[in-house]
C-alpha cells in the first residue's frame, strides 16, 4: 500500500514502508516550541491555526514555511476521541482544538506529541503511543470523577459535561455545591 500525497498522507522517512510508521500529529505546544525542521513532516488540524493566530501571529506566519500537513478532522474520528476522553473523565478539560488533536491521532493512528497530561491519559489509554514536546511525559493512566466539594459525592464525568479549563465543572445533584474533576480514587 502506498501514501497518497492527494489524500495528505505521507511516509515521515522516505519509504512506503508500513512496517515503521512514523507520522507524527503535533499539539500547538511543538508548533509553538520546536524549531522547523523538527516540526517537518508532521499533521496539524486546521482549527490549530486560529489558536495559533491568538496565541503567536508570527510563529502562525514562520510556520506557513514548514513542511506540516494541516488536516480536516472526520466526523468519525472526532467522535471517537470524544469516547475515549469521556471514557477517562478527561473530555471535561479539552477544548474543541484538543479534541481535533487527539481525533487526528487516534483515526491516523499516529504519535500524538503534546505535553498536555489530559490528551496524553487519553491517547494512552485508547492503546496510543504520545511524545513529550518539552516537559516529561504521563507515566500512568488515571481516571477522572466528579466531588462534590461540600457532600463528598461522587459521580463519573458524564460525557455531555460543561467542558471548561475552570476547576469547577457543575453543582452536585444533592447538595447544590460546586463539583469539581479529580482523580478516580482506587
Amino acid at each position: 500500500m502506498a501514501f497518497d500525497e492527494g489524500r495528505g498522507e505521507r511516509c515521515l522517512h522516505g519509504g512506503d514502508s508500513l512496517e515503521h510508521p512514523m507520522e507524527r500529529v503535533l499539539d500547538t505546544a511543538a508548533l509553538l516550541h520546536w524549531p522547523l525542521e523538527k516540526l517537518a513532516g508532521g499533521v496539524c488540524a486546521v482549527s490549530q491555526q486560529e489558536e495559533l493566530a491568538r496565541l503567536s501571529q508570527e510563529r502562525l506566519l514562520l510556520l506557513e514555511s514548514a513542511d506540516l500537513v494541516w488536516r480536516d478532522v472526520s466526523a468519525s474520528w472526532l467522535e471517537q476521541a470524544t469516547n475515549v476522553a469521556s471514557q477517562t473523565g478527561d473530555l471535561v478539560r479539552l477544548s474543541d482544538v484538543d479534541l481535533d488533536v487527539l481525533a487526528l491521532a487516534l483515526g491516523l493512528q499516529a504519535t500524538l506529541v503534546t505535553d498536555d497530561y489530559r490528551l496524553q491519559n487519553a491517547i494512552q489509554h485508547a492503546g496510543g503511543v504520545c511524545e513529550a514536546v518539552v516537559n516529561k511525559p504521563s507515566t500512568a493512566v488515571w481516571m477522572w470523577e466528579l466531588r462534590c466539594t461540600g457532600c463528598r459525592d461522587v459521580a463519573p464525568v458524564p460525557e455531555h459535561v460543561k467542558r471548561s479549563k475552570d476547576s469547577v465543572a457543575g453543582e452536585c445533584r444533592r447538595c447544590g455545591s460546586p463539583l469539581v474533576v479529580k482523580r478516580r480514587r482506587s
